[in-house]
């Protein structure tokens, strides 16, 4: 496990606002780090982090699973409120009929490109993007354990065109402006053969998802 994972899971609210009840948030692993930052540029001391095992992203067929137990284990400690820090993530719409089913919110999106971008400003650019292969800060920083261990590539570099010959650019969008992660997703796009663009996004959608709780 990351430390950001385990930064998240020990994060307590130090300090309840009297007005607010405790949320707990059930999360990806991935975006750990970004809701940190968040919850600490806004002041949301009633905010409480469990954060689901980042290497989901490659296998989203594990989500819904570890969700609903998530949400089991939480209710059986009688935690009433709670939200999911996940967007669609490639479950098929499978993290929407759980939401339905048990009454829990959801940030709004496809995924996290979407949601750090901005759902609407994503929806926008969708044309352009349409050959376009995604970094975040996260998969910057993790790029081989997130990206090529997963498919592979490092056992079967012959692979990637088979992966990655249909992508004609990568985009990396930053969370935050940091010169050693746009030179890692620089390497990125070279090893991947890709051009390369970079976007400051921000937290995007996610600081609105999180105040609104």
């Amino acid at each position: 496990m990351g430390s950001d994972q385990k930064k998240a899971e020990n994060y307590l609210p130090t300090q309840e606002r009297p007005n607010r009840e405790k949320v707990h948030v059930i999360a990806c692993g991935a975006i750990a780090r970004e809701i940190l930052a968040v919850c600490a540029q806004q002041g949301l001391h009633h905010v409480e982090i469990q954060c689901l095992p980042a290497i989901w992203h490659a296998y989203p067929q594990k989500i819904v699973p570890g969700l609903e137990k998530a949400l089991a284990d939480a209710r059986n400690q009688g935690i009433e409120k709670i939200f999911f820090a996940y967007a669609d993530c490639g479950t098929g719409g499978d993290i929407d009929r759980l939401c339905a089913r048990e009454g829990i919110g959801r940030i709004a999106g496809p995924h996290c490109y979407s949601f750090f971008s901005g759902n609407d400003t994503f929806q926008s650019q969708a044309d352009d993007d349409l050959l376009s292969f995604f970094l975040t800060d996260f998969l910057a920083r993790q790029f081989d354990a997130f990206v090529i261990e997963p498919l592979g590539l490092d056992r079967y570099p012959q692979l990637k065109e088979t992966y990655f010959g249909n992508y004609r650019k990568l985009v990396y969008l930053s969370q935050v402006q940091d010169e050693a992660l746009q030179e890692k997703a620089r390497g990125a796009a070279a090893y991947l053969d890709l051009d390369y663009e970079y976007r400051f996004t921000g937290y995007g959608d996610l600081s609105s998802s999180l105040q609104n709780l």
